[in-house]
């Protein structure tokens, strides 16, 4: 049969273990909240990071439509400003010839002047 003062040495050394095994456990269980924690953080983060992203994509696409709408307008005015430009200069053309004959009659006609004169 086995001393009782053995047998209560060894359930003081087994009461010892048990309890450094549940403290053990009880901070492997906080460890294991806190690591759920954690990653539920971490999954909102994420989350929240996606949403700024798309913000983000959604803004800069827009602008991009809008500038490309900008661009159009400005080459529609081009477009106008360079079909005025070619009729006006057409047009100043037209007066230039116009006037480039009349001179060319007035020389005519002083030629004629001052050759019966003289």
């Amino acid at each position: 049969m086995p001393d009782p003062a053995d047998t209560e040495r060894r359930l003081a050394a087994l009461e010892a273990r048990v309890e450094d095994v549940a403290a053990v456990a009880a901070a492997a269980r906080q460890d294991a909240v806190a690591a759920r924690h954690l990653a539920a953080a971490h999954d909102r983060d994420l989350a929240d990071l996606g949403v700024k992203v798309d913000a983000n994509r959604r803004a800069i696409n827009a602008l991009g439509v809008q500038t490309a709408a900008r661009f159009d307008r400005v080459d529609e005015r081009m477009d106008r400003l360079e079909t005025e430009m070619r009729t006006g200069f057409a047009e100043m053309r037209g007066r230039l010839d116009g006037a480039a004959a009349g001179q060319q009659q007035i020389v005519g006609m002083l030629t004629t002047l001052l050759r019966d004169q003289g």
